[in-house]
């Protein structure tokens, strides 16, 4: 039987560990196929690198073609730019929480305003240990299991990397917009969000969604910025559904 694996991207300052709760699940009804979280780079046993597009270029470097690539937050913008750039390597994408753009832009609202993540990062280079749990458990409010989510992902977090890794991450979700790459995605595409997600506006997944060919959404109701963590038996259905269809 061919296998199509599934790979996992993760988000910003938490690491691949926080996949964990639910990979076995998706794998569990095709044990043929892989799933498997990759580290970002700087990440884990991960060089940093410091140019997105030579990140993006490396990451599919990993891939073979026809792989399944899934990302959350950060890894959502990442797997989206591999999808766009290297559409060989990605025959279905899976976008968690995804935007095209993490700050507000000329003809993009639904996002966290640019001197709202200057703020955030000179707090982040001031005390890192402090800010890193206000960052999670702020992009968890307004979600039905807010506390025992953030207490979970906390849990779950890979040792910290670097500031400069950091530092890179934020620099990327200041500087990057993919609307230009979003249309280039010529792959199967599902954006799971979380309805009241307050980093990443379901409006933001709506128009990421219009600008990807054929792009479905899957919106869930009280729940925020982690669903694979919230609301993990459905998005182990939904993601399982879209990846095997």
């Amino acid at each position: 039987m061919k296998r199509t694996d599934l790979f996992l991207l993760h988000g910003w300052g938490v690491g691949r560990a926080a996949w964990a709760p639910v990979v076995e699940r998706l794998a569990a009804t095709h044990p043929e196929q892989r799933v498997t979280p990759l580290d970002l780079p700087g990440y884990g046993s991960e060089p940093p690198i410091a140019d997105f597009d030579a990140a993006i270029d490396a990451i599919a470097g990993r891939l073979q073609p026809g792989t399944r690539l899934g990302g959350w937050s950060l890894g959502a913008q990442m797997a989206l730019a591999v999808a766009a750039r290297h559409p060989d390597k990605v025959g279905k994408l899976l976008l968690v929480a995804g935007t095209a753009s993490f700050v507000q832009r000329d003809g993009w609202p639904h996002a966290m305003p640019p001197a709202m993540l200057a703020e955030f990062t000179a707090g982040i280079a001031a005390d890192v240990e402090a800010m890193l749990p206000r960052f999670v458990g702020g992009f968890n409010r307004g979600d039905a299991r807010a506390k025992s989510v953030t207490a979970e992902l906390l849990q779950l977090a890979d040792p910290r990397p670097s500031g400069e890794v950091l530092a890179t991450g934020l620099r990327w979700l200041r500087d990057v917009d993919l609307r230009p790459a979003a249309a280039q995605v010529a792959c199967p595409t599902l954006l799971i969000h979380g309805a009241a997600d307050p980093l990443m506006p379901l409006g933001a997944a709506d128009a990421l969604a219009a600008l990807i060919p054929g792009a479905q959404v899957a919106a869930f109701a009280e729940c925020a910025h982690a669903p694979f963590l919230s609301r993990a038996d459905d998005f182990v259905a939904r993601a399982r559904s879209f990846l095997h269809e």
